[in-house]
């Protein structure tokens, strides 16, 4: 009977652990992918995923060619972008996310507002540029572009205008939000 109870309480213990979320979004991983995974891993961070890979003709110019992942449906979800260029041993410098399935762990999405960010992490900067504030967060190694629209008027044409993040509206919505690993 004891060995019985054992089981039990063994099997019960290992039913509690959650199960792997694929669109969790860390400081270190998304999904499968992780900060340390390979150009050529890629197939096995998204192994029922699409990847596409745009190769430019002219490398001289610098420019990076980022692999974009295509869900089942054909719906782009992520577009990464590798430290180099043509480098199957390269690993993933930033990451795109496309699909308001990603979230982070306290629930920030591509979806989100700004008060949501704000709420839930510390603001690191703000960066003010042509058409974009740039927020970022550097807990989760993630960046979020805020259209300039989305501002009062008097701040939206001055390049030059620090702005604190108290001074961004809490329902401004987030164009883009990328992850950033170094």
């Amino acid at each position: 009977m004891r060995i019985f109870l054992l089981c039990m309480l063994l099997i019960f213990v290992a039913s509690c652990e959650e199960p792997f979320d694929p669109y969790l979004v860390s400081p270190t991983n998304i999904g499968y992918l992780t900060d340390s995974t390979k150009v050529s891993d890629l197939k096995l961070a998204f192994p029922s995923d699409s990847l596409a890979t745009y190769i430019g003709g002219d490398e001289f110019t610098g420019q990076i060619n980022d692999i974009d992942v295509y869900n089942s449906e054909g719906i782009k979800i992520l577009s990464l972008t590798p430290f180099e260029a043509l480098d199957s041993t390269s690993t993933i410098k930033t990451v795109r996310v496309l699909d308001d399935q990603f979230r982070t762990e306290l629930g920030v999405s591509r979806s989100s507002r700004y008060s949501d960010i704000r709420s839930n992490y510390k603001i690191s900067s703000v960066q003010n540029t042509i058409r974009h504030l740039i927020v970022s967060v550097d807990d989760i190694n993630a960046y979020f572009t805020i259209e300039k629209t989305e501002l009062p008027a008097n701040m939206r044409y001055d390049m030059n205008l620090k702005i604190d993040p108290i001074q961004i509206p809490e329902n401004a919505r987030i164009k883009d939000f990328f992850i950033q690993w170094y």
